[in-house]
């Protein structure tokens, strides 16, 4: 049974929790131990911890041991009676828990590459509980105070310093208050890289950066860089907070199986490994890790310090920290561009999710997340990418100064307290001229977004919003020469209820919201749309470039758009693309939704050659530009990883294998040769020997991973079958595996083959999703990417019509939604 609101709020009104003195066994293989004791004051005689999936448990309350047939232990809650209500009660509990491989708990990982055990606790939302008893919500923090007991050989890491070390022992120092699902422990023998640094005139602080062994080379790699990203984004962050970082330590760790991008625990971030690549290492995602440790550092601050009370609210902490990563990236950090990642890739992520039944106000209300099933089902794109672009353009409409000082107001209000969205309301208003509360209620509190319209008066362009937000941003005119396209000039504009004339730009084409600074979709006029998208590539500033680009994705999936015309514009515009990010967010949305979604079986062939065509033209401009700079370079790698994913020359790319180079001078990246190995066997030109040939070239977890998606790529009964049998029959099947597996079994141009496939998952997938939360979502990102028939999509809707799990019945209606 989920924990309730009115669970959690009946808990936090009679408990004062003060510390957690936790001991972790994690010497043996099947299960580990846990002791938990846990101090605190209640002013009721009953309450529960949580504590999910127990194989053992004992449990002592004050000193009084409690029988076994008085346990009451259902698996998930362990009831506390007779609790003293005038003075501190200690309860005790020793459990002893299975191991998980789907990344929601003890999560254990042996590596191929060299037979290393990693052994990581990964928590957050509803998860704690798997690893030890606890009063697992937000707003009942406490200390903690952390043992484990590993392989001597091993390092472990946690919240805070260690403070003993001695015969695969390690004790380490009491955390400030944080709540249960912030809690971390990564246990392995892995390669670090550590030092100290101080920002302004605070002590020296240790940290240090951690991967798996057989990730040494890649780790040293990038130690430099990794470290002067830290030190930058630490320093920005300690200068624009006026609390100083309140932990005693900065580790960060690349860990197997994560089942997020990275999760932000105090004093040791935990990142997914594909962060470290193996091969040459792009500048695209250089960026992205750089905007990820912005991202998890801010948290320290807003979200580990300061925490939402309940889930309702952890969009702010997630938006907060997602809007801070890209603009530290870009301004601390050193790397341009982000806000062009940011726009193409991601935001276009906030508009689908906006259009689709289950969107929900960025700031809902809390008894609109009634249960923490409900808040996992919002960990969503309204919550990351629109909640980060709202919060965007509060601070232009704000202005900086202002949206600093009522942030700082809140972090020291709720230092190492919780706090509510409306607490931060409160701290903005406090310090703004402007009506926050007013702005909060319909840019906020409402689902949905305006759509920035562009009509003419004569040659004037007119703007005007279809919606009731007002708007802050900067438009853009362009005149075409007949020779090129020239930027005549930009103007900041605020759009409420009245229309913008724009006489000083009549005759020209005009991009609203040109520094995207706003959520909103845009409908171009016909003059305007008709010079941008025929000179799209002309643009010089990437991020009006990106802005078109996304209200392109929108165009084609609102159908105001042919996709004709959509793939007539990729392959006109993209190949003189020069930023990679645009390169590689319209390549990956052409293949991954366009044709999925909005493109006939019978034609999907068709369509991806098309894709196809446009980055072979791409590359082959890249690697003749005559430049040949690094930026070239860059631009090559994301054509050539877009058309290992879609060309349909078998020669092409078996001579990319042989040569181990897609062009001369230019790296086969490893994760790009794998792409290149899996288009073959959908192709039918890779067989198991091939397949099992470069897995044995690699030897490493990547290349089981490689390997699995190629063999259930091939276009043969007998590969689809054996995909999907260790898909639905593994009841051990790790998270990685089973999205390598989903990945190489949905093949667009496989639509009739896959028929029978797609019935089989439709039935099975609300048993596979019953394993748990995190693997729940793994089940539904798996529903097939593949072009689907009027009588499939009745399947899909019949069966939501019994009892399927809250996240995966999310996944589905968005995917009808969709393909609506």
């Amino acid at each position: 049974m989920a924990l309730t609101l009115d669970e959690a709020r009946q808990r936090a009104g009679v408990l004062t929790v003060h510390s957690y003195a936790l001991t972790l066994d994690l010497t043996g293989t099947e299960t580990f131990g846990s002791l938990t004791s846990v101090r605190f004051d209640s002013t009721a005689p009953e309450t529960f911890l949580e504590l999910r999936g127990a194989r053992t448990v004992t449990m002592v309350v004050n000193g009084h041991p409690v029988a076994p047939e008085d346990l009451a232990y259902d698996g998930r809650r362990l009831p506390l009676t007779g609790l003293l209500t005038g003075a501190t009660n200690e309860v005790v509990v020793d459990a002893s828990l299975p191991y998980t491989t789907d990344g929601d708990g003890m999560h254990t990982f042996t590596d191929p590459a060299d037979g290393e055990r990693y052994v990581s606790a990964y928590l957050g939302l509803d998860v704690a509980q798997r690893v030890f008893a606890c009063f697992d919500q937000n707003d009942l923090k406490a200390t903690f105070t952390v043992s484990v007991t590993a392989d001597p050989a091993w390092t472990v890491l946690a919240n805070a310093r260690p403070v003993r070390t001695e015969g695969g022992v390690w004790e380490f120092a009491a955390t400030p208050p944080i709540p249960p699902a912030l809690v971390v422990v990564a246990a392995g023998p892995w390669h670090s890289v550590t030092w100290e640094h101080a920002a302004g005139s605070g002590d020296p602080l240790p940290f240090g950066w951690h991967a798996r062994r057989s990730l040494a080379a890649e780790l040293d790699r990038d130690a430099d860089e990794l470290r002067a990203t830290t030190e930058a984004c630490f320093d920005h962050d300690a200068a624009i907070f006026d609390e100083p970082y309140l932990f005693d330590s900065y580790d960060q760790v690349f860990v197997p199986g994560l089942n997020w991008g990275a999760q932000e625990m105090p004093g040791c971030v935990t990142y997914r490994d594909e962060l470290l690549p193996r091969g040459a290492l792009t500048d695209r995602l250089r960026a992205t890790r750089a905007t990820i440790i912005a991202h998890e550092m801010a948290h320290m601050w807003f979200g580990d310090s300061m925490t939402m009370t309940w889930w309702e609210d952890t969009w702010l902490q997630e938006s907060f920290a997602d809007y801070l990563g890209y603009r530290v990236a870009e301004d601390a950090a050193g790397f341009p561009g982000a806000l062009v990642d940011f726009e193409v890739g991601r935001k276009p992520w906030g508009y689908d999710a906006d259009r689709r039944r289950s969107t929900h106000p960025v700031a809902p209300l809390a008894e609109e997340v009634p249960d923490v099933d409900a808040a996992a089902a919002n960990f969503d794109a309204i919550s990351y990418a629109k909640g980060n672009a709202c919060l965007r353009q509060l601070a232009t409409w704000l202005g900086d100064e202002e949206f600093w000082a009522g942030t700082n107001a809140h972090l020291s209000r709720f230092r190492l307290a919780n706090a509510t969205f409306d607490d931060f309301v409160d701290s903005l208003d406090s310090v703004s001229s402007r009506d926050v509360r007013a702005w909060v209620a319909v840019w906020l509190r409402r689902s949905g977004h305006d759509t920035i319209v562009v009509d003419r008066d004569g040659d004037v362009p007119v703007l005007r919003r279809d919606g009731l937000r007002p708007h802050a941003f900067t438009v853009a005119a362009y005149r075409d020469d007949g020779a090129r396209l020239v930027h005549v000039g930009s103007r900041r504009v605020e759009l409420a209820e009245d229309a913008v004339a724009l006489p000083d730009y009549a005759g020209l084409a005009v991009v609203p919201n040109a520094g995207a600074e706003t959520f909103a979709a845009l409908r171009p006029d016909a003059r305007s749309w008709a010079t941008l998208s025929t000179r799209l590539c002309e643009i010089a500033d990437p991020v009006v470039r990106s802005v078109l680009w996304s209200t392109a994705f929108r165009l084609v999936r609102d159908r105001e758009m042919s996709v004709d015309d959509y793939l007539a514009l990729v392959g006109a515009q993209l190949p003189a693309e020069t930023e990679p990010s645009i390169v590689e967010a319209v390549l990956t949305r052409s293949r991954r939704t366009v044709v999925p979604e909005r493109v006939a079986a019978e034609d999907a062939s068709s369509a991806i050659g098309r894709i196809a065509a446009a980055a072979a033209a791409g590359l082959a401009a890249s690697m003749t530009a005559p430049t040949a700079s690094v930026d070239d370079r860059e631009r090559a790698l994301a054509f050539a990883s877009g058309l290992a994913s879609t060309s349909p020359d078998v020669d092409l790319l078996r001579r990319w294998l042989a040569d181990d180079a897609p062009a001369a001078g230019l790296p086969l990246l490893p994760a790009v040769r794998w792409q290149a190995v899996a288009r073959l066997a959908e192709l039918g030109a890779a067989d198991a020997s091939l397949v099992r040939a470069e897995q044995e070239r690699d030897g490493t977890f990547e290349a089981e991973l490689g390997a699995a998606r190629a063999l259930a790529a091939r276009p043969t009964e007998e590969a689809k079958t054996a995909a999907w049998s260790a898909m639905a029959q593994d009841p051990d099947v790790s998270n990685r595996l089973f999205g390598a597996l989903a990945d190489g079994l949905w093949v667009p141009e496989q639509a009739d083959l896959l028929r029978p496939f797609v019935g089989a998952y439709v039935a099975q997938a609300p048993r596979l999703a019953r394993r748990g939360q995190a693997f729940e979502g793994v089940v539904g990102q798996a529903f097939p990417t593949i072009p689907l028939d009027e009588g499939q999509l009745r399947l899909v809707r019949e069966a939501l019509a019994g009892d399927v799990p809250v996240i995966l019945r999310r996944a589905w209606e968005d995917r009808l939604d969709d393909r609506a």
